[in-house]
């Protein structure tokens, strides 16, 4: 096959409504692999190279352009602003188009699944039989519903036939249209111009034009595709789910093919943005979205949802939600851990169970373990944020920054008060709130003093389990024989409570303080 061929365009057509989706979304706009319908069918459009690039908009016009400008700026949209079928398509995008010579190839915007590899043999196959028209079909086992494909003898196409339209014996045809062609520049033009619209849809289909050409005496040849899911498109939520499953296993095979690691296929999910290398780990119930990247030897899952997230060699990230965060290398992250936007957690670092992280810098050795809450803040190396501890970053008004020095530690279920700075090698006591900064190689404590009261639960816990357990306890650290006070130690059944009440024998029955 030729190789180098480019063509002199690329039509995508994406102007209908699909009213089947049922959604306030636009159709060409509904996201398959972490990319809309629009950017599948451009991306493999565009791997041709082509001279002209153009895209035939119509129901919500504006949003679908704007969308086109983000995934491919050099795309040109084309309006067609009433859609009278897929002829009168092609003829308004050639009428925006300065005269053309080689190659012009149809595809449609809500094929997802399409190939550049068949896209390319489609175009190099058009060029080789010096062909008026070429058109992407594909045997499948069962072709109702679809136009199929009608051969001469010499195995050159006569036309295509509709289904509701093809006699039994074409009904057996196992050959379909998948409505993706590549065309003669100048004869496409000529033939586009005879259309007529005298069908039951009243529109200008350009199926019509390969029987134009064959009935000029061009060849019409076909490429089949080798995979017919490539070929298939999306016209409701069904078939959108339906192939985004396809999608997903062609994504993970080619993964594992790479040296990637996915114990369970069935329940995990890598978006085409996703990069992998070799050796990752996969665990079930992982989902990798977007710009994600994850480098050798990093173990993902199970139960774990990445967005945008950069995780690095030997890292390991267990039920885990993150979004436009960085993991380094050998970090550990998780369980139930929460990753927000500008969470970077340096090398051999820790984010631990319930913990949740946003716009922080966590040094290289750092630890965060357990239920903390980790807010616009620079935690330096090696430092320990004890279980509970609250970076406290909103006044109500403004966030505030929160530097802690390395090799520092603070304990448990402290708050720092942004804006803060607690030094190098720094201690906060547990339980405090800092309020104030604190100096390299100081402790600080800042909370009430302790006091003991001495006699408290005998006064205003009298009768109950605490009562007597402090009492024996008492009774044993002064030496004293361990006897069982009240009713047990007289062995009366009757004894009085202090409530005044007395005794029935039923401890279960009897009256008791609540404790608190």
């Amino acid at each position: 096959m030729i190789a180098s061929v480019k063509p002199a365009a690329v039509i995508v057509l994406a102007a209908g409504e699909g009213k089947r989706m049922k959604s306030r979304t636009p159709k060409m706009l509904h996201q398959l692999g972490g990319r809309s319908l629009l950017a599948h069918a451009v991306g493999a459009g565009r791997s041709l190279e082509p001279e002209h690039l153009v895209v035939v908009v119509g129901h919500a016009r504006e949003q679908v352009a704007a969308h086109l400008e983000a995934v491919d700026p050099g795309a040109q949209p084309v309006v067609q602003a009433e859609q009278r079928g897929t002829g009168h398509a092609v003829r308004t995008a050639l009428q925006a188009l300065p005269p053309l010579r080689g190659t012009v190839v149809v595809t449609n915007g809500d094929v997802p699944l399409l190939r550049p590899g068949t896209l390319r043999a489609l175009l190099a196959t058009h060029e080789e039989q010096g062909a008026a028209a070429t058109v992407l079909t594909a045997q499948v086992a069962d072709p109702t519903g679809y136009g199929r494909i009608v051969r001469g003898p010499d195995g050159a196409v006569r036309g295509i036939v509709e289904h509701r339209d093809a006699t039994p014996a074409q009904q057996a045809i196992a050959e379909i249209n998948s409505g993706m062609f590549a065309f003669d520049a100048a004869r496409l033009a000529d033939a586009l111009g005879r259309l007529d619209s005298d069908n039951s849809q009243g529109e200008e289909y350009l199926t019509d034009v390969l029987a134009i050409l064959a009935a000029d005496g061009h060849r019409v040849g076909a490429f089949v595709a080798e995979d017919e899911t490539e070929i298939l498109g999306v016209n409701d939520r069904v078939q959108l789910a339906q192939l985004g499953r396809v999608l997903n296993d062609r994504i993970l095979t080619e993964w594992m093919r790479a040296g990637v690691t996915v114990v369970d296929p069935a329940t995990t999910w890598v978006e085409a943005t996703v990069r992998l290398e070799p050796d990752v780990t996969l665990h079930p119930q992982t989902q990798l979205r977007g710009a994600t990247s994850v480098a050798s030897g990093a173990e993902v899952g199970p139960d774990t949802t990445l967005t945008d997230v950069t995780v690095g060699p030997d890292a390991a990230v267990v039920r885990t939600h993150g979004e436009r965060a960085v993991i380094g290398a050998g970090a550990n992250v998780g369980p139930y851990a929460y990753l927000r936007p500008g969470t970077n957690l340096g090398e051999s670092g820790k984010i631990g169970t319930f913990v949740e992280t946003k716009n922080a810098e966590i040094g290289p050795g750092a630890k965060v373990p357990h239920l903390t809450y980790v807010g616009d803040a620079t935690i330096g190396e090696g430092t320990n944020i004890g279980a509970g501890t609250i970076f406290a970053n909103y006044d109500g008004v403004h966030k505030h920054h929160t530097d802690v020095g390395r090799h520092s530690f603070v304990g448990s279920d402290s708050v720092l008060v942004a804006p803060r700075q607690i030094g190098d090698g720094a201690y906060v006591a547990a339980g405090s709130t800092v309020v104030k900064d604190v100096g390299p190689g100081e402790l600080a404590v800042a909370r009430g003093q302790q006091r003991n009261i001495g006699g408290w639960v005998a006064r205003k816990r009298a009768g109950t389990r605490t009562a007597e357990a402090a009492e024996a306890a008492q009774r044993a650290r002064s030496g004293e024989p361990a006897t069982p006070s009240g009713r047990e130690a007289t062995g009366e059944t009757g004894a009085p409570h202090a409530n005044g009440t007395r005794d029935t024998g039923d401890v279960d029955d009897a009256p008791k303080r609540s404790e608190q």
